[in-house]
């Protein structure tokens, strides 16, 4: 049977809009708090690092802080992507943002004094970034129309880019007149500002949904359970073959190449080149090429936008590539410099097709999955990477994960719908035969 025709008008971004996005009040304020949210989930492991500094906390409790962060973190992401879907989307960035704000006070009189409350503080801290990201996501598909989202995802992400440049050295300069309890308070307010600031979303927003969704559920008196309604979200997904693919070729990269790096890096700086300059240019050369994409994803709406987000993320590849061979350390520094902006051109139109493309009902709990498995699966891959650094050698493991970023993604794009990120269709809206 022929395949019936792709929908371009689903498949291609809409054109860039004429009115900017930072003019809305509605995603300002969506954007305060998620900046807010950003640069406290950022700074809670640099001010740590601080007291590890000062000798008010060991390294070995530090790591087990961090763990204990990411625990709560993947506990609560599916659990916030079904209340999401399940109840206001405002009201779940509002209480898990409050939740968060309440482990500042309890990191801060734990400090020194009892690691066990300091540990449960920080899974409090990590369920309540875990909980409001998928929010967030779904928030965003409510606040801005679908003509302008890629420039509001690109807003986001550029929010995170400027607080990882500037964010150290801003901290480092508050460390000299407050100590580290006074900080931690510090990143209590920043959740309520993330809690507080944003408006409620239009739950009903239907004029921009792609023909191929479903209508949103009526609500039914005897409520699914969570895993019935969790697994609802994974039959979502699991409609959209793009989707998967490019999913699993995210957390490839990033339990790989990230984690490989992220590893390596430093201990290349200081064998190789007998310096920690080159970890600290190359880390700022990858955010300053990011902040650079970000800048230009805003604007441009590449033809085929899977298949050129797919290459952007194989970029990562360059990262451990450089870190193979004895190069000059302006050829490092340049690979991750194209390692930001392949990063950023991969993942503004991928948060962007997710927003256009699923059913807005389900949108949280899809996007928990993305979220569950790019982000949970990195802290295994930081675990096992150096174990098999001291077994098969950094070469080896570097040339692996290399190999794997450009491998992945590139599987990816072999999926058809892949292409336009979008299932194919037919002129009617109905998924073609």
């Amino acid at each position: 049977m022929p395949t019936a025709p792709r929908t371009t008008e689903i498949a291609k971004s809409a054109p860039p809009p004429t009115r900017s996005v930072l003019r809305d009040t509605a995603f300002l304020r969506l954007w305060s708090g998620a900046t807010a949210s950003g640069l406290a989930t950022w700074a809670l492991p640099f001010v740590l690092g601080l007291a590890v500094l000062d000798r008010t906390l060991s390294p070995a409790a530090l790591g087990l802080l961090l763990a204990a962060r990411t625990v709560g973190f993947l506990a609560a992401v599916p659990v916030g992507g079904v209340l999401a879907d399940r109840h206001s989307r405002r009201g779940v960035v509002l209480w898990s943002g409050m939740a968060a704000a309440a482990s500042a006070p309890l990191l801060a009189a734990g400090l020194g004094r009892s690691l066990s409350l300091m540990a449960l503080a920080a899974a409090l801290a990590g369920a309540g970034q875990g909980a409001c990201r998928p929010a967030f996501q779904a928030l965003t598909a409510e606040v801005v129309d679908a003509g302008r989202r890629q420039q509001a995802n690109a807003a986001m992400t550029l929010s995170v880019r400027v607080s990882t440049l500037a964010g150290p050295a801003l901290t480092a300069l508050l460390a000299v007149a407050l100590g580290t309890g006074t900080l931690l308070l510090g990143i209590g307010a920043l959740w309520l500002v993330a809690a507080l600031t944003p408006g409620r979303g239009t739950s009903d927003r239907t004029s921009d949904r792609a023909p191929d969704r479903a209508p949103a559920a009526v609500p039914s008196p005897e409520r699914p359970s969570f895993l019935a309604e969790f697994a609802d979200g994974v039959r979502e997904a699991r409609r959209h073959p793009w989707f998967i693919a490019t999913l699993a070729a995210l957390t490839a990269v990033i339990a790989t190449g990230y984690s490989a790096t992220g590893v390596a890096l430093p201990l290349v700086s200081r064998d190789r080149y007998d310096t920690g300059v080159v970890l600290a240019a190359a880390t700022t050369a990858y955010t300053a090429g990011a902040l650079a994409a970000a800048l230009l994803i805003a604007r441009w709406r590449p033809p085929s936008q899977g298949w050129a987000a797919l290459a952007g993320l194989a970029a990562y590849g360059f990262a451990p590539l450089s870190l193979l061979f004895p190069v000059h350390p302006a050829v490092v520094v340049a690979a991750y410099a194209v390692a930001g902006v392949g990063i950023e051109l991969f993942n503004v139109p991928w948060f962007t097709a997710t927003q256009r493309e699923v059913a807005p009902d389900k949108l949280a709990r899809v996007s928990s999955l993305d979220f569950m498995l790019s982000y949970g699966l990195a802290p295994v891959g930081l675990a096992l990477i150096a174990p098999a650094i001291d077994t098969f050698g950094p070469r080896a493991v570097l040339a692996v994960c290399a190999l794997i970023c450009f491998a992945a993604p590139a599987a990816a794009a072999l999926v058809p719908s892949a292409r336009h990120f979008s299932r194919r269709t037919a002129p009617d809206g109905n998924p073609a035969a």
